[in-house]
C-alpha cells in the first residue's frame, strides 16, 4: 500500500505521515528533506541556489544517510529548499529515488507537495493536509521556541505565505491537491485528532477499494 500525504509547510503532514507509517509498519519518507539536502549541498559547494547545473548535480548525488542532519530542520533550510524545488532538473533527478522508496514490499508513506499528483499518482490513498497560515505559523513558532531558536511569529508567518506562493506557483510540479485526494483541515485539530481523522480516511478508502 502506498499512502501519499501532501500539503503546505507546517500543516502537520510530516508528523502525521510518520505516525501512520509506524501504525501500519510501513516505510516513511519526508520528501521535503531531499530538497533541503540538495539546497544544503549546493550552498556547501559554494554555488547559488538558482544555479541549475549545481542543483542538478547535488540532486543526482543525494546521500540518504545525511537526511538526519539537524541543519535540515531550520527555517532557512526550508526557504532554501523551496528555491531549488522550482528547478525541473532537480525534481526529475529525485523522482526515481522517491518512486523506488514508495514501491518497497512492505508499503510506504510519503509526504511532500506533489506526491499524489506527480511522484505517486497511483497511490492507494491520497490525503491533502492543510491549515490556516496563522495556525501553521503558530505551530512552527512553538517548535522553534522549544529548541531555543531565535525567531518571531511574524517572520514565520511571512515565510509561510511566501513559501505557499512559491510552491503553488512554480511551473514544475506545483503544490496542489490531487483530484482524488481526501482533504483534511487541521486548523482546529491537535495531533491526536488529526491522526484519528486520517486513520478513518484510510480505513474508509481501503474498504471501498
Amino acid at each position: 500500500m502506498i499512502i501519499a500525504i501532501d500539503g503546505p509547510a507546517a500543516s502537520g503532514k510530516g508528523t502525521l505521515a510518520k505516525r501512520i507509517a509506524a501504525h501500519f509498519g510501513m516505510g516513511w519518507l519526508d520528501t521535503g528533506l531531499l530538497y533541503r539536502a540538495v539546497a544544503r549541498d549546493v550552498l556547501a559547494a559554494g554555488h547559488d541556489l538558482e544555479d541549475i547545473e549545481a542543483a542538478k548535480t547535488a540532486a543526482q548525488s543525494i546521500n540518504a544517510e545525511t537526511l538526519d542532519d539537524p541543519a535540515l530542520r531550520g527555517p532557512k533550510a526550508g526557504d532554501a529548499a523551496s528555491i531549488v524545488a522550482k528547478i525541473p532538473e532537480v525534481r526529475a533527478a529525485l523522482l526515481d529515488y522517491q518512486r523506488a522508496f514508495a514501491h518497497q514490499e512492505k508499503g510506504a508513506v510519503l509526504d511532500g507537495r506533489d506526491i499524489g499528483t506527480v511522484v505517486c499518482p497511483d497511490a492507494d490513498v491520497k490525503i491533502f493536509v492543510t491549515a490556516s497560515a496563522e495556525a501553521r505559523a503558530k505551530r512552527r513558532f512553538l517548535e522553534h521556541e522549544s529548541r531555543g531558536d531565535s525567531v518571531t511569529y511574524d517572520d514565520l508567518l511571512a515565510d509561510i505565505r511566501q513559501r505557499d506562493a512559491r510552491d503553488s506557483g512554480r511551473s514544475a510540479a506545483p503544490m496542489l491537491a490531487a483530484a482524488d485526494a481526501l482533504h483534511l483541515d487541521t486548523t482546529a485539530l491537535d495531533a491526536e485528532q488529526t491522526f484519528a481523522a486520517a486513520l478513518d480516511m484510510i480505513e474508509g478508502k481501503r474498504k471501498t477499494s
